[in-house]
This record gives C-alpha cells, sequence and structure tokens, in this order.
C-alpha cells in the first residue's frame, strides 16, 4: 500500500496538468498572479514534499523493488490521469523475502563539508517582471498545428525510448536491498568519491537538481500552449502523447540528482527542499504567451542548454574522480540531447509550413532572452540568489554567455535561418536581428570582460 501511495503521489505532474484542463480556473502563463492559478501551484509544492519524503524512505527501506517502483511511475506519467494501476502488476513491486529490519545511523565525518544555506541552492525569485501577454497566435494558426499531428505521429513520438529500455534511477544508486552492511559501505563510498568535488560543483549540481525536479511547472507550462495542450489530462493526441512521455522520462533526472545529493552529506537539504517548494510556487514565466511557435523555440533551446550543462558537469565530476556521478550527469545530458533533437525537429517543420510566422516567433524569444527555467527560484531569505548560482555556473564553465551564443548559432545553421527568402517585411527583419545576435552578444561579453 505504501508504495501505491507513493506513486499516487509521485505522478503529480499529471494531476497538475489535470488541474490546468479546468476552464476558467487554469493557470495561462505557468506564473499567472490568478488566484486560482496561485493556489494549484501552491498545492503542487506541497504535494511534491509528501513525495519526496515517500520515496526516501522506500528507497532506504530495502523492503521493495526499486526498478519496478521507477518503471511503473514512468508508464504512469505517460499514461496520464486515467491510468488504472492493475495493469503494472503493483504486486511485483514487493520483494518476496523482506531483509532483516535495519537502522542506519548517520556517521560524523569531519571530511564532509555542508554548504551554507546561501549557496546550497541555486534560486532567487520575485514576481514576473514582463506584463503577461496571453494567447497571442491568431485563432486560425490552430489548424496548422491540427494538421501536423499525423507529422508528429511519425517524426517525434519515434524518439520516445521505450520504458523497458530507460535507465532507472535505482541503477545508479547504493542498493538498499544488499543489505545493511553493503548499503552503508556503498554510501560511505560514494561520500569518499565525492571528497574531490568543490563546495562550488555542489552549488551547480543542487541548482540542476532544482530545475529538474520542479517538472510540474514544465508540464504545465507546456499545456498552456494553444493547439498543442493536454485537454482532458490523457489525450490520444500526439502532442499531448509526447509531452506526456517527454515529462515522465525527465522525472528520472530529478529523483536520480536528488537521492544523490541527499547521500552524499555535502548540501543542506532542508534548504534545497525548501527552495524547491518555493520554486515550484513561483511558477515559471518565458514569455510564450501561450503561442506553440514561441514555447517550441524556448525548448529548442533550453534542451540545448540543459545537455551542454550537464555535459559539462561529467566532466568536472570525472576531473574531480567521481565517475559514478560522471556517468550519471552524462546519461542525464544523453536524455536532453534526445530532447532537444525532437523540438528542434518540430520548428524545422514550422519552418517549412509557415517560415514568416516561425521567424518572427524565434526573433521574439530571443529579444525577451531564453532564461533558464527556475529563473524565479528562492530560498527564503536570498532574492538574488539565482544571480549567485548564474555567476558561480559562468565561472566554473558550466554554462556561460559564450554557450548562449553558441547555442543560436548552432540553430541558425541548423534551421538554415539565413537561407530563407520570400520572407515578409517583418519576418525578413526578425531574420537579420537573429542572424546579428550572435556577434552583438560575443561584443557584449568582450566588453564585460574588458
Amino acid at each position: 500500500m505504501l508504495e501505491g501511495n507513493m506513486l499516487t503521489e509521485d505522478a503529480l505532474p499529471t494531476y497538475q496538468t489535470a488541474n490546468n484542463t479546468f476552464d476558467g480556473v487554469r493557470n495561462e502563463t505557468g506564473s499567472s498572479p490568478c488566484p486560482w492559478a496561485i493556489w494549484t501551484r501552491a498545492w503542487s509544492a506541497e504535494e511534491n514534499q509528501l513525495i519526496d519524503l515517500l520515496r526516501t524512505y522506500l528507497y532506504l527501506s530495502g523492503r521493495v523493488d526499486m526498478l519496478m517502483v521507477e518503471k511503473t511511475l514512468q508508464y504512469s506519467i505517460g499514461a496520464g490521469i486515467t491510468i488504472s494501476f492493475s495493469q503494472f502488476n503493483i504486486p511485483s513491486i514487493l520483494r518476496a523475502s523482506p531483509p532483516p529490519t535495519t537502522t542506519i545511523h548517520r556517521r560524523k565525518t569531519t571530511s564532509s563539508r555542508r554548504l551554507s544555506p546561501v549557496l546550497a541552492v541555486a534560486s532567487p525569485t520575485t514576481s514576473p517582471s514582463r506584463h503577461q501577454v496571453t494567447h497571442s497566435m491568431p485563432p486560425e494558426k490552430l489548424e496548422i498545428f491540427k494538421s501536423l499531428e499525423p507529422w508528429v505521429s511519425e517524426n517525434i513520438l519515434p524518439l520516445r525510448k521505450p520504458v523497458e529500455k530507460c535507465w532507472q534511477p535505482i541503477e545508479f544508486l547504493p542498493d538498499p536491498s544488499q543489505g545493511p552492511e553493503q548499503f552503508e559501505e556503498e554510501v560511505r563510498a560514494l561520500r569518499q568519491r565525492v571528497l574531490g568535488l568543490s563546495d562550488e560543483y555542489f552549488v551547480m549540481l543542487v541548482g540542476n537538481m532544482l530545475t529538474e525536479d520542479a517538472l510540474p511547472t514544465y508540464q504545465t507550462l507546456f499545456n498552456t500552449f494553444d493547439g498543442v495542450r493536454d485537454e482532458t489530462g490523457s489525450s490520444p493526441c500526439p502532442w499531448a502523447i509526447w509531452t506526456r512521455a517527454w515529462s515522465a522520462e525527465e522525472n528520472r533526472h530529478g529523483d536520480l540528482l536528488r537521492t544523490y545529493l541527499y547521500l552524499s552529506g555535502r548540501v543542506d537539504m532542508l534548504m534545497v527542499e525548501k527552495t524547491l517548494q518555493y520554486s515550484i510556487g513561483a511558477g515559471i514565466d518565458i514569455g510564450a504567451e501561450n503561442n506553440p511557435y514561441m514555447g517550441f523555440v524556448y525548448t529548442s533551446f533550453q534542451e540545448r542548454a540543459t545537455f551542454l550543462t550537464h555535459g559539462n558537469m561529467a566532466r568536472l565530476a570525472t576531473e574531480g574522480e567521481d565517475p559514478v556521478l560522471a556517468r550519471i550527469c552524462g546519461t542525464i545530458a544523453a536524455d536532453e540531447k534526445r530532447h532537444e533533437n525532437a523540438y528542434t525537429r518540430i520548428i524545422e517543420k514550422l519552418l517549412e509550413v509557415d517560415p514568416n510566422t516561425t521567424m518572427i516567433a524565434i526573433a521574439n524569444m530571443m529579444k525577451k532572452r531564453i532564461t533558464m527555467p527556475l529563473h524565479l527560484m528562492y530560498d527564503g531569505q536570498d532574492p538574488n540568489i539565482f544571480e549567485h548560482f548564474s555567476a558561480i555556473s559562468q565561472n566554473q564553465g558550466v554554462y556561460t554567455s559564450r554557450d548562449y551564443a553558441e547555442i543560436l548559432e548552432f540553430f541558425i545553421t541548423k534551421w538554415e535561418l539565413e537561407k530563407l527568402e520570400a520572407l515578409t517585411g517583418e519576418a525578413r527583419r526578425a531574420q537579420d536581428f537573429v542572424c546579428g545576435l550572435p556577434c552583438k552578444i560575443r561584443r557584449l561579453e568582450n566588453r564585460a570582460k574588458n
């Protein structure tokens, strides 16, 4: 029963999506100041605490098959709100012969450094500063996305990875089912490995974990996009099927990073958990205006940014002599790359069928500047903590202004934006702006260095 309760709680992205299907009370922007939306985000942030607690307790108990639990969760989020657990054979999750009851004692280690509360989290949060425009896409454009549904089925849905072929968090973590002595030995080995990693590294790892673990926020954001949203919570529309599958895959990232951080003993988990609750409650404001053209530009850019970030974290973990954490970050980066491919294909297709609107959407998003998903993060103390996190990331070479310019150049080349012809006057001006932007960013970067 405890596994069932945990799975019910842990499918939170599905429930926040369902809440956002209700006409008249939905969160239209991802960070709407509407009282209905504020309540939904706060509810989601509180529910997320229950998830983390139950999942960690089950993991530490050694009494359940966590691989089966994690697969079931991925199936469940992918299916949506109408899922019936019976089809996934929940009883098989229980171990036939429970190991002896054990108590895991906390050990004091002189070499384990806890980060200060300010550095333990990567977060600022304030109310959204920009005016929130909604539903900017002309209604006649809805038909374009409806007409693309067969194309999505043929070209985007195959990029999903079958659950049975997906990695699961428990494969990278100490296994409590092996018994208390073996488990404690594996945890001690983990804590020894992370001694070679700097406090700055853990600041960035916490930032990445918070970004991944605020998943309910992102699935809600996806379901604000007109023409592609999941209208029921388990819609058979190909756009909705992709969103749920993407969400189910992404959910593993936060679970894995959070548990690794917890076991490491290197961060203040109370501050981390408070920050996550603040952040889910704050939501996300990317300025997409419920417009899928703009939304898919954002996701293309953001998935590539997270691919590069996790890849750089893998490199630093290797240098710090933690090969397990390097493999974790590299594996997550591979997922992000596959997701980037999906969103990149969508923009390529939109440029083919509607080049003017798509080019203008790209320019609009670049004028607003692509921000990290949890730019509204907050720890309850420091309203500028996201800027502190960003500065550390820049200084450590994990994600820099140069990366931003290179990502933009990558998409200019990938989407062949400079070769677009027969554009309207507005779209041509958008083309000129976007294609000239990388040079401007580099000039600003050089000026800042000087």
